[in-house]
């Protein structure tokens, strides 16, 4: 029997972010468990939403609300069956991504937490923390943070 069974990975829907959804979901594939991907979003109201894709462009995705959220997770999911992952569960989460992946690992009982790497390395990282940092030191699991950035 695998020590995993239920295994959450977090996706913002970057190239970054979906290369861990690979990871997670051969390790799922590979132990015969759950993979859970989460999408983290905060509600926006449409005026924000508008004046922010302007002075955000590329990077808008991660403010526009939960219409993006649901087609993160179509995009995740496809790359988690592509790599074999047979039961996946797709969760849309409001709130800022570590708590959010926190509440989640409690909420579904899982064994492991897989993020990425990006922002570890940052000096904003660094300053004020990174997804991967925090979700490292506050996780009731196991964290596996996948080299996805370098």
């Amino acid at each position: 029997m695998s020590a995993y069974r239920t295994i959450v990975v977090g996706t913002d829907g970057s190239d970054s972010s979906l290369k861990a959804v690979e990871k997670a979901a051969a390790l799922a594939r590979d132990a015969g468990a759950t993979l859970v991907i989460a999408c983290a979003y905060y509600p926006a109201d449409p005026k924000d939403i508008e004046s922010a894709q302007d002075a955000l462009r590329e990077d808008a995705y991660q403010i526009t609300g939960s219409a993006p959220t649901y087609e993160i997770l179509r995009t995740a999911r496809e790359r988690a069956q592509a790599v074999g992952t047979v039961e996946v569960v797709e969760r849309a989460v409001v709130g800022a991504p570590v708590d959010s992946l926190l509440t989640l690992v409690d909420e579904v009982e899982a064994d492991l937490l897989v993020v990425g790497n990006r922002g570890l390395n940052t000096l904003t990282g660094r300053l004020l923390g990174s997804v991967p940092s925090d979700a490292a030191r506050k996780s009731t699991c196991d964290v596996l943070i996948v080299h996805t950035v370098r």
